[in-house]
């Protein structure tokens, strides 16, 4: 880490600063030092939880456990509506006589979960070209930046899904069109 005004060699740069300053900046600088060697600790902690099991490529290590933390218990999920649910990413809808308009999404789930969900879809569509949720939706995909946008995040519920149907033996790599890491 260590690459800001605190890393090795931007230190160096600072002992033109006054003594004072640099005194204080330099208790600064060992507090920070800790938190990151805390931080990469607990990483490394976090991480060790899900290395022996095979994860698909482009959901690494640290996102895969993180999501696992957030949900807890995927099997505490019925169907594939109460996961999609749970992550916020449902479009909102509004049916009056007979005519049915869906809005955006509601965002009544877990934000960190739909965030996380939706930074995954971005590394899915490179990494994983033959995610079936992803084919349905290439002509959407295809048609313009704010269309995407809207896209990503359909595909994070579907994610959302897919990942509820792996982590509960519904389905395989080769179901859902991921490759292993």
């Amino acid at each position: 880490m260590s690459e800001g005004w605190w890393g090795a060699r931007n230190w160096l740069k600072l002992a033109v600063l006054d003594p004072w300053l640099r005194g204080e900046l330099e208790k600064l600088r060992h507090l920070i030092l800790e938190l990151e060697a805390q931080l990469e600790e607990l990483e490394s902690e976090l991480t060790a939880r899900v290395k022996e099991q095979p994860l698909p490529k482009g959901l690494g290590e640290l996102t895969a456990v993180t999501l696992d933390g957030e949900v807890c218990d995927w099997g505490r999920f019925y169907n594939r509506k109460a996961i999609g649910s749970y992550t916020g990413c449902c479009p909102g809808e509004h049916t009056s006589a007979g005519k049915r308009r869906l809005g955006s999404i509601d965002r009544m789930g877990n934000g960190r979960v739909r965030c996380l969900l939706v930074e995954a879809v971005w590394r899915f569509l490179r990494w994983q070209p033959a995610w079936k949720a992803a084919q349905r939706m290439k002509v959407k995909l295809a048609e313009g930046s704010a269309m995407k946008k809207k896209t990503v995040v359909a595909l994070a519920r579907l994610l959302a899904i897919d990942l509820w149907r792996w982590r509960t033996g519904r389905a395989n790599f080769a179901d859902l069109g991921w490759i292993a890491a």
